[in-house]
């Protein structure tokens, strides 16, 4: 004779099971559904927002002062052969690293050239960066604190005078760091004669902020540009070569489509720029593990009106209009382009298309080995001869250059 209470209790399993098998799928998805959200909203407003506070993922296994010796972990960003900052302690210390002295079971010695500020000790933990100069003194090329009109109100600028004064060439730094960024290339283009405006921009923590205080990803900062090359016109500039790093390279490119003023601009030098924000922000997707249909949501969502509710943005980032590679036949002005293979944070195929599509005024010069904006880090040489090379041949060196007419 069966059993009631184990028939009733089998009765009960099968009752939940299929109560489970009803219930999950919605359940399930809805869940799914608050994670991709979720994942998205955190992809989009690290692209967007300027960061607060940066993770110190470098070790410090030990430091020999009266060797002039650093040890650190061996990582990706640690073995690179060109010298790079070392920011410690939160961002309060500085140490400038130069050469691999030796490598070998999960470490690297360099030489440790200088330590500016703090005190570096083993166990300490930093973050790596390719500034090297701190301050635009340590270029030793005289300078002067200046004001640029924006607006948003005055934005700080360091101002090089070069040659007679009638060629300017326009630094433009990157996401999420400072002008100090671009200090590397101010001394190839003081020996060539150009006077040199470092900026700032809006939202990079030095210029005043946007109503919104989110990047535009050169959508908005081109403006914060455009108003340096009027500043550099009102003080006797004919023509403009504009220097852009990263996603200073994006807006340099968005600066000379829009700008009223981009018939001074006579040529750009691009430093491992983001030529095309969907291949890019795929790429850093990839490099940050998130999952493909997750960046693709999120590239969606970003071009949709949702996108200000997710960011908190004034206005959608229009991408469509900042892919270089599909607006290629809209440039005009000759553009030297320095990239990497092996940038893996901005990927280099955007930086190659635009040159195979445009190769009357694009010219590339692709390396191997360095990370982003690294190049000249890790051939100051290279890098200097590549941009002297391509100023004389484009007549923009000294006296003799001249805007498109």
């Amino acid at each position: 004779m069966p059993d009631p209470r184990r028939h009733a209790a089998e009765g009960g399993r099968r009752t939940g099971a299929l109560l489970l098998a009803l219930l999950a799928p919605p359940a399930l998805a809805a869940t799914l559904a608050l994670g991709a959200s979720a994942l998205v909203t955190a992809f989009l407003r690290g692209v967007v927002i300027p960061p607060s506070r940066r993770s110190e993922d470098t070790r410090v296994l030990d430091v020999r002062p009266d060797a002039r010796e650093i040890v650190l972990a061996a990582g990706p960003e640690t073995t690179v052969r060109g010298g790079f900052s070392l920011w410690f302690d939160g961002g309060r210390g500085h140490a400038r690293v130069g050469r691999i002295l030796a490598t070998g079971a999960g470490r690297v010695v360099r030489e440790l050239e200088t330590v500016d500020r703090g005190r570096l000790h083993a166990g300490a933990r930093g973050r790596v960066n390719g500034w090297l100069f701190l301050s635009p003194r340590q270029t030793r090329i005289p300078f002067t604190a200046e004001q640029v009109p924006t607006q948003y109100g005055p934005a700080p600028a360091w101002l090089f005078p070069g040659g007679d004064g009638a060629t300017w060439a326009v630094h433009v730094h990157g996401r999420a760091t400072h002008r100090e960024e671009t200090l590397r290339g101010v001394p190839v283009l003081h020996r060539a004669g150009l006077t040199s405006l470092v900026i700032s921009y809006r939202n990079d923590g030095d210029a005043p902020s946007s109503p919104d205080g989110r990047y535009g990803l050169g959508d908005t900062e081109w403006r914060d540009v455009d108003a340096a090359i009027r500043f550099a016109q009102e003080r006797g500039a004919r023509s403009v070569v504009l220097v852009g790093w990263s996603m200073g390279g994006a807006i340099a490119l968005q600066t000379v489509l829009r700008s009223p003023r981009r018939h001074l601009i006579a040529g750009l030098v691009l430093d491992s720029p983001v030529v095309d924000w969907h291949e890019t922000l795929r790429g850093q997707a990839r490099l940050r593990r998130i999952p493909p249909v997750i960046a693709a949501l999120a590239l969606t969502a970003m071009q949709s009106p949702l996108s200000t509710a997710l960011t908190g943005q004034s206005a959608v980032v229009p991408l469509a209009d900042l892919d270089l590679v599909s607006r290629a036949d809209e440039l005009t002005t000759p553009v030297l382009l320095l990239h990497s293979a092996d940038d893996d944070f901005v990927p280099s195929g955007p930086s190659e298309a635009l040159a195979a599509a445009r190769p009357d005024l694009v010219e590339l010069v692709l390396v191997d080995g360095a990370r982003h904006t690294r190049i000249w880090n890790d051939d100051p040489d290279r890098w200097e001869r590549a941009v002297e090379g391509w100023l004389r041949r484009r007549s923009l060196s000294g006296s003799g250059s001249s805007a498109r007419r």
